[in-house]
Parts: structure tokens; C-alpha cells; sequence
């Protein structure tokens, strides 16, 4: 099957974090995220995004995240795209990692902000224009301030979208309006970046997802899509309510690759919940809140 892309959507309609499954030992399950990586193929996906921050990007090391890249490119690529994170907040490290990921197969890049630093817009600038220099993938930036503390200026995205690899923005800002004007005034393909904000983000001129939620409900969220590309609003406000509580489920915890990986654990798509320090698996409360949510939205069958 061709991979689902058009110059508008340059990296498909919906995409996923995908979490790193590991061992109870901690170390990475490859041929768990390869079985992981099937599923999602199977279920609505366009592309899988790995060694990001649902991947535990932070906590994983640059020989795990080749492996990891290349087993999956293998298995799934000529079905989805598999785009890999280049980050950190060593222009170096990022640079290393971009041209790794080029080698282990990677259909494009996944370019955050420099985190922690807080440089100045022109380091950010720098910083993306060598990474993105450094191979011939593809790439969509990702503005998450949340978590960098610091987010592209208007003009400093002007300047990285002249860059002709540079295609796409992840956006969880929040910020529907400068994603509105950003869309526009780039011509960059805006993907958002937070679940809940999918339809909002729609509507303001993005073309797609990169989700958490849908390491379960991918279908769904397709559907959600596909709805709204029709122009049926209604109709994806619906399906989309429809799968509120499992959004709320991972997105609502401040902890999304925690909730996904004990969620996959429980339905059986992935062998352990293991996350590495400092991240911490679900407690047995936790746990059972989880269980609670995935049998009521009817994912679980109630044992």
C-alpha cells in the first residue's frame, strides 16, 4: 500500500507517538514495538513517530534508537512512514541523531525546540537549520513550550520554513489563533499536537494529528478525520465524543506515555507497562483506573 501523503499533508492525516515498549529489566522490547508498530499500521495510521517524548526520547540511548528505527522501518514502512525525533538540547547530539535515524531508514524527522537552554530565537534557529541540513529527510518541527520552556517566534518560523525540507509543524501550544496565522502566512502543514484539540485545530487550517490517544482508538480518530474532511462537522464532533473518555485517559494525567503503556499492557498489545527512570510505571491504583476507563469505553472486556 503507497504511504497516504499529498503535498498538503505531507506526512498523512494521522500519526502516533509511539511508546517504547521495554523489558521489566528496562530494557527496549524491539520485536514488542515491532508487533506494536503492526497494529497501529492496521488501524487508521499514516505514520508512527518513535524516539519522542512518548517514546521516553530522554531516557534512551542512541544505539537503542537506531535498532529501534531500523527493526520497525522494516517491518511497517512500506505501509506508514516512520518518522524518528532528533532532539536535544545538543545541537551535536540532535545532529547525530538526525543522521543515525537517516541511516537506520527513517521516512523523516521529528525537530524539537532546544529544551532546557532557553536560547535565544536565533539559536533556535541555528540549532533546527543544522539539523535539518543534516540529512535529506523531511521534516516537521514540533513547538511544545511545555516541556522546552521556550517556542518559535513568528519570524524564526518564517526563516525555517524557507529551509525546503522543512515541511511540517508539529503544534501543542495550544495556540489556535497563531496556528491559524502560522498555517497561513508558512504554507507549513500544521499538525496538532494535543488530542483534545484535534477538531479546534482542524478547523484553523491544520491537517492532521500526531496523537497519543490512538495508540488505542486510531480507527476512531481516522474516522474523526475523514468526517471533517467530508464536511460533516457534526458527524466528527460525534465520533469524536465518541472516544472523549479514552482522550481524557492518556491525555488528561500529564503523563500520556505512562496511561498508553499500562492501557497497552492491559489489552494485551505490548508484554509490560516498564518505563525507565525518572519515569515510573502505574501503580496498582493507577492500574485499575485505567482497567476501569478501557472496559467502560468498551475496549476491555470486564474480568
Amino acid at each position: 500500500m503507497p504511504h497516504r501523503t499529498s503535498p498538503a499533508r505531507p506526512f498523512g492525516a494521522l500519526l502516533t507517538a509511539m511508546v517504547t515498549p521495554m523489558t521489566p529489566s528496562g530494557a527496549i522490547d524491539v520485536p514488542a514495538a515491532v508487533e506494536l508498530a503492526k497494529h497501529l499500521a492496521a488501524h487508521g495510521h499514516d505514520g508512527i513517530v518513535l524516539n519522542g517524548t512518548t517514546g521516553e526520547a530522554p531516557a534512551t540511548h542512541a544505539p537503542e534508537k537506531v535498532e529501534l528505527v531500523s527493526a520497525v522501518v522494516e517491518a511497517v514502512g512500506e505501509d506508514v512512514l516512520v518518522l524518528a525525533g532528533a532532539g536535544s538540547n545538543d545541537t551535536a547530539h540532535a545532529v547525530r541523531q538526525a543522521e543515525q535515524a537517516a541511516e537506520a531508514g527513517a521516512h523523516g524527522l521529528l525537530v524539537v525546540t532546544p529544551y532546557y537552554s532557553r536560547p535565544s530565537q536565533e539559536g533556535i534557529y541555528q540549532h533546527t537549520r543544522a539539523v535539518v541540513e543534516s540529512t535529506d529527510l523531511p521534516v516537521m518541527l514540533y513547538d511544545v513550550p511545555g516541556r522546552t520552556v521556550v517556542r518559535y517566534s513568528p519570524e524564526t518560523l518564517d526563516r525555517l520554513a524557507e529551509l525546503d525540507k522543512v515541511v511540517a509543524i508539529k503544534d501543542a501550544t495550544g495556540d489556535l489563533y497563531g496556528a491559524a496565522k502560522g498555517a497561513t502566512r508558512t504554507g507549513l502543514a500544521y499538525y496538532s499536537g494535543d488530542d483534545p484539540l484535534l477538531l479546534p485545530y482542524l478547523a484553523h487550517g491544520a491537517v492532521g494529528l500526531v496523537s497519543m490517544a490512538a495508540h488505542l482508538v486510531g480507527t476512531e480518530l481516522r474516522a474523526v478525520i475523514s468526517a471533517f474532511d467530508d464536511g460533516e462537522p457534526a458527524l466528527a464532533l460525534k465520533r469524536f465524543m465518541a472516544v472523549a473518555d479514552v482522550v481524557d485517559l492518556v491525555c488528561g494525567s500529564g503523563n500520556g506515555a505512562l496511561r498508553s503503556k499500562a492501557a497497552l499492557h492491559l489489552l494485551g498489545l505490548i508484554p509490560h507497562p516498564t518505563m525507565r527512570l525518572p519515569n515510573v510505571a502505574a501503580d496498582a491504583e493507577e492500574t485499575e483506573h485505567v482497567r476501569r476507563v478501557l472496559v467502560e469505553a468498551g475496549l476491555l472486556e470486564n474480568t
